[in-house]
């Protein structure tokens, strides 16, 4: 009878364990572990963080970080922590926490535009993903891989094509420029491929004009009218005398890209830049900017006109006039130099 008694009372111990130690399982797995009062908070984990280096990110999101700690360390996700951007949850216990963060990397939407250099292109990405702007503007000026894929540093930016895109927040500099040159191969098929040779151009040199076309005007539904007068230029051998080429060209030697010029003066016609399109023939050497899907579509199906002039429409602003002939347009820009005479617009 003694025996059973210790028996039953070792029985009971065991189970009262059990139970206890049942309940710190289930405590520290399934108990919610979030702090913070918001719906859900974003964690970016960056590249080859170390499980300890972990813990003071999650430590201000969670009430009880050595209980994290305790079931990720039982998951096997301290041997591996990945990097990326997360999403936590309001209630999430630590189960959910550990498996969110061991499978769940959500993307970034990462867009640009406008961007005049590989310089400033190279910082609106670092913004958006992980990597930094050196070692981004590193891989996008890399001279080898710019040389396999036909293009230098003066064309380079022609290899961005402004949209938005998904990636993941730690993408690596070289990831990104690969998947980008990706979606250029994918943007010049063979319906742009096939417009480009009816208006006599290469793929980057369409880019170059229609980044001509994208400082010119603003107004999308003016861009065919404004590609057709270049294109017009060029095939009568004409000098294409763009304005914003000289200013780019002004900018370039200052080195100063923020500089803003209002008006171009006689004296900066002459400056020997092969961007100064009023001096050298044809067309700049790379892009004057990052032009819009909008203008490049532009340049591969401009408008069929007999236009070879332009000058703002200081009645229409935004809009420019058009003239066939040099006596037409001396009479429209008088209206233009007028006008920006009134304004005392002196650069």
């Amino acid at each position: 009878m003694y025996i059973k008694r210790i028996l039953l009372a070792i029985v009971l111990v065991g189970l009262v364990i059990a139970g206890v130690f049942a309940y710190l399982i289930y405590d520290a797995l399934l108990t919610p572990n979030t702090s913070f009062e918001n719906k859900e908070e974003v964690v970016f984990i960056p590249t080859n963080t170390s499980f300890a280096e972990l813990i003071p990110i999650l430590r201000p999101l969670l009430v009880d970080i050595d209980n994290f700690a305790l079931v990720a360390r039982q998951k096997k996700y301290d041997q591996r922590v990945r990097g990326g951007k997360y999403v936590l949850k309001n209630g999430m216990s630590n189960n959910d926490i550990v498996n969110t963060l061991r499978s769940n990397n959500i993307p970034v939407n990462v867009s640009f535009n406008n961007q005049e250099t590989v310089e400033k292109l190279a910082g609106r990405i670092a913004s958006q993903i992980e990597a930094d702007s050196l070692s981004i503007l590193k891989s996008i000026t890399e001279k080898s891989f710019l040389e396999t894929n036909g293009f230098n540093l003066e064309t380079a930016l022609s290899m961005y094509i402004p949209n938005s895109y998904e990636f993941f927040w730690n993408t690596s500099a070289n990831n990104f420029r690969d998947r980008m040159l990706k979606e250029y191969k994918t943007f010049w098929n063979k319906e742009r491929l096939d417009n480009a040779k009816e208006v006599g151009l290469s793929p980057k040199e369409v880019i170059a004009l229609a980044a001509i076309v994208q400082k010119e005007t603003a107004k999308v539904d003016e861009r065919p009218r404004v590609a057709g007068l270049y294109l017009n230029r060029l095939k009568s051998n004409m000098l294409l005398q763009a304005d914003p080429t000289v200013i780019y060209a002004i900018k370039k030697e200052s080195g100063n890209y923020d500089t803003i010029i209002k008006r171009v003066l006689y004296k900066d016609l002459e400056l020997k830049s092969p961007y100064n399109t009023y001096k050298y023939s044809g067309l700049p050497p790379g892009p004057i900017t990052m032009p819009d899907i909008s203008s490049i579509d532009a340049v591969l199906r401009p408008e069929n006109h007999e236009y070879y002039y332009m000058v703002v429409n200081v009645k229409d602003f935004g809009y420019h006039m058009f003239a066939k002939s040099l006596t037409q347009h001396n009479r429209n820009k008088e209206q233009y130099i007028r006008w920006i005479n009134e304004q005392k617009i002196m650069r």
